[in-house]
């Protein structure tokens, strides 16, 4: 399958960061955006204001806000919140092109369900060829065209090459792998262990106590993943660990900036009035916590990270529960 048609859906800072790659590497792209008066300021200004300022949107980037029109492509990259991913496929479904793919570029599990995002397409989209594109990737480097790396997973070992080509070019560098439920386990809980990087570095807890939490936060998503059917080499990968450590470590995540202004004190409500982006982790960590419990997965950090956000605990009481679990071995 030759992919020349690109589409991004989501105008946000990562969908418009997808579009900008796509049409580095030479693709014909087209940019979705919900809201009409955001598509037209867009096509005007050439420039994401609200969300990547700065940096310019080239004239072969096509900007609609009409869907049917934005559904005309090989590949159709989804770059809306997790959550919305259902009623996009309800949306999409009756003006679906036959041999398109989707790569869905969201990272969460869906609240009501506790399905992967690969899942929720096999249902409300089946007649689409589902891939997933996960990695260390902030948007705003990815738009600076500084050096990234991906993963591209997929059932369809042809699908994801020829993704691989289509997307790639000199600063971006897509992996395939065939693993799709690790590559997503992976992409949903860091969101979740992020937050919790960010309060810890928030409260002042230290360094040493943000290590801890990637590590052990790793062996969580770890046991979710393989529960899931995932394989330990993607959490060693770029959607895995490379995904975890970026996250966890850069105020630029959004996640782990609004966990940082959890810990220093702020309400939640008030962070997230504040904000124009999502930060996934928030409507992931109850829909983890759930899954995990399904699955019979043991998930204390995700579980902390859940009763902070929509439970009322405080972060000293959680330390202090976490603090006192019992003595085990590493490898459990």
């Amino acid at each position: 399958m030759s992919i020349e048609r690109v589409s991004i859906i989501g105008a946000g800072a990562w969908g418009t960061a997808l579009a900008l790659i796509a049409a580095r590497a030479g693709r014909q792209v087209t940019l979705f955006a919900r809201r009409p008066e955001l598509a037209a300021a867009l096509a005007t200004a050439r420039e994401n204001a609200d969300y990547l300022p700065g940096i310019a949107l080239p004239r072969e980037i096509a900007i609609t806000s009409d869907l049917v029109a934005a559904l005309q492509a090989d590949a159709i990259l989804y770059a809306q919140p997790a959550q919305h991913l259902r009623a996009f496929c309800a949306a999409a479904q009756k003006s679906w092109p036959g041999n398109a793919a989707l790569v869905l570029c969201a990272k969460g599990i869906e609240q009501q369900s506790g399905l992967l995002l690969h899942e929720i397409a096999a249902v409300a989209l089946p007649m689409a060829r589902v891939t997933a594109l996960s990695g260390p990737s902030f948007a705003i480097d990815v738009a600076r065209s500084l050096p990234t790396a991906v993963a591209i997973a997929g059932t369809d070992a042809i699908l994801v090459d020829d993704l691989m080509l289509a997307l790639s070019h000199g600063a971006f560098r897509p992996y395939g792998s065939d693993d799709l439920a690790g590559v997503e386990v992976a992409g949903a809980v860091k969101n979740v262990l992020a937050i919790a990087c960010g309060m810890v570095m928030g409260a002042g807890l230290g360094d040493n106590a943000r290590a801890a939490l990637i590590t052990r936060g790793l062996a969580e998503v770890s046991r979710l993943a393989l529960a899931k059917g995932g394989r330990p080499e993607t959490l060693m990968g770029l959607a895995g660990l490379g995904d975890l450590v970026l996250t966890c470590s850069s105020p630029k995540s959004r996640n782990m900036s609004l966990g940082q202004e959890l810990g220093q004190g702020r309400a939640l409500a008030d962070i997230l009035a504040g904000r124009h982006s999502i930060a996934e982790g928030v409507t992931t960590a109850a829909a983890v916590v759930t899954l995990a419990q399904e699955l019979g997965v043991e998930m204390p950090i995700a579980e902390a990270v859940n009763r902070i956000l929509h439970q009322g605990s405080r972060l000293g009481a959680e330390v202090e529960t976490l603090l006192s679990r019992p003595l085990r071995r590493e490898s459990e």
